[in-house]
């Protein structure tokens, strides 16, 4: 048996960033999203968002990749936000997210962060957060740095 701990941060927005992600609507999706990762054994420490964006802070599970985890925390919230009909017009995830490893040590200070994401973004907009993610984590592409 394998014993993995690896913690991750993970962002995304909805697609065109459309702020359709309305309070009590984000918080049944993201009890859903709680439910529906136990099952898959996808450990959720917290998951909070905003209008157009979640944030979710989970360990990375032995049996799936990183892309694999969040394409399937995706696929399924979408897929049943749409048959319920909780969001309207319809739920769409972008295609990309960011995702970063988070050291045991600052795993408080990221759950902060992520629980505090209303006052946050009275701050600062998630597009102006997607500008600064990159040179925070510094990013590369296409492997240049």
């Amino acid at each position: 048996m394998s014993f993995v701990k690896v913690m991750i941060h993970a962002v995304w927005g909805t697609k065109n960033r459309n702020r359709i992600l309305e309070k009590e609507k984000r918080q049944i999706l993201f009890e859903h999203i709680k439910t529906k990762s136990r099952d898959k054994e996808i450990f959720i420490k917290t998951i909070n968002g905003h209008l157009d964006h979640i944030h979710i802070l989970f360990g990375l599970n032995a049996e799936l990749s990183l892309s694999k985890t969040i394409q399937l925390i995706k696929g399924e919230s979408s897929f049943w936000a749409n048959k319920q009909k909780l969001i309207l017009p319809k739920l769409e995830w972008a295609e990309g997210y960011y995702a970063v490893s988070v050291s045991e040590s600052i795993v408080p200070k990221v759950v902060a962060y992520i629980n505090n994401q209303e006052e946050h973004h009275k701050k600062i907009s998630f597009n102006e957060e997607c500008d600064l993610f990159p040179k925070k984590y510094n990013f590369t592409h296409a492997g240049k740095e």
